[in-house]
């Protein structure tokens, strides 16, 4: 498969050819192409970053397993080595033209400072809560994405962030309620994930604030909250169609944020409707509700991303789901479910079909133009 800058130098060729760019334009748009994909990761950069995660689980579980046998001052010093030469020796290689081996090199020293957090206190048998082990974790990680602007590293510091809203949200280990520091936390590493230029990092983000509003919601009032999430989604995706450009530039997230606000409003809905299931009456007004969203999220913004189609497309399913089981489930038997089943799966594929033409309307009449 050709690579994105391949394709694009091909695109160009052909409107330098048909006269819709100049040649200078088009050399321009080339080289700016080539710059942005040498900046991304590429397969082998990751491969190099999964063998850093592998080499950094082996030195730590070779320290762990000779633990006894190295004297204590050599245990730390063999530690603070392992981290400050990842830290330097990364920022050596990036400055040397190695961007895929320093990002590895800086997840090893990363990996190692959670282990001698972990190991450390074993040692010296310090007493703490597991989970701000993660948290301390999670911001040396993201202090050292930003000193050294790894987008990697960034990532990394969100997935610690996330694993400490996981366990502490789920009493794996405490009977603590979800940690209401988690949005300052994110905030922060989002501030961070735009001055590394993590987009991904920044969807996980998104992603883990949904996730951190459900658990809040079961910890304290899951109608409510179930409710706010769902609006506050449906206000914020109207904000990202009715005025992209100011959201954009706040977000920088490549015009995928609607998808996030569907998310969201997916999440918030159906947890909303769990509530509602004693009142057939109000369930049902929460179906139309949700598939109507369903339907003017599509209409607004299903044109700019085939994957924003299909989340609305499983939302959708899913909806008509809820509504066989909560409404029709009890008064079916087996062939009336396979009936049933049928039916919606062809009113799904009717829906699809569709929008997908609606869709794919605009463009082929510019293409017939």
């Amino acid at each position: 498969m050709a690579s994105y800058s391949s394709r694009v130098k091909k695109d160009v060729a052909r409107w330098v050819e048909q006269g819709f760019i100049d040649q200078i334009a088009g050399d321009k748009i080339a080289r700016d192409v080539e710059q942005h994909e040498r900046r991304s990761l590429s397969f082998g950069n990751v491969l190099a970053i999964m063998a850093a995660l592998l080499l950094a689980a082996a030195i730590l579980v070779l320290i762990a397993a000779n633990w006894e046998a190295i004297p204590r001052l050599v245990r730390v010093f063999a530690l603070f080595a392992i981290m400050l030469g990842g830290y330097v020796g990364g920022a050596v290689l990036k400055n040397t033209g190695h961007p895929g081996i320093a990002e590895a090199v800086w997840i090893v020293a990363a990996a190692t400072f959670g282990g001698a957090i972990a190991l450390i206190g074993q040692m010296y048998h310090l007493s703490g809560d597991e989970t701000a082990v993660i948290l301390v974790w999670s911001i040396a990680t993201g202090l050292a994405a930003a000193a050294l602007q790894s987008g990697p590293l960034t990532v990394s510091a969100v997935g610690l962030g996330i694993a400490w809203l996981f366990f502490a949200g789920f009493d794996i280990w405490s009977n603590k309620e979800v940690p209401l520091s988690y949005p300052l936390l994110m905030a922060a590493l989002w501030a961070v994930s735009l001055w590394t230029g993590s987009n991904a990092a920044r969807h996980l983000i998104l992603l883990s604030l949904v996730f951190f509003v459900v658990l809040l919601s079961f910890d304290y009032d899951l109608l409510n909250i179930a409710l706010a999430l769902a609006v506050v989604s449906a206000a914020l995706f109207a904000l990202a169609v009715y005025f992209p450009g100011p959201v954009e530039r706040l977000v920088q997230l490549d015009g995928r944020f609607p998808v996030h606000c569907l998310i969201g409003f997916l999440t918030g809905m159906p947890i909303l409707q769990v509530w509602l299931t004693d009142d057939t009456a109000a369930f049902a007004i929460s179906a139309v509700v949700i598939i109507a969203g369903i339907v003017g999220a599509l209409l607004l913004a299903g044109r700019e991303s085939r994957g924003f189609r299909w989340i609305a497309y499983l939302g959708f399913t899913l909806e008509l789901v809820i509504v066989y089981v909560i409404l029709a489930g009890s008064m079916l038997g087996t062939a009336g479910l396979f009936l049933t089943a049928g039916v919606a799966l062809g009113l799904v594929a009717f829906f699809i079909i569709r929008i997908e033409k609606r869709m794919n309307a605009p463009a082929i009449e510019g293409a017939s133009a």
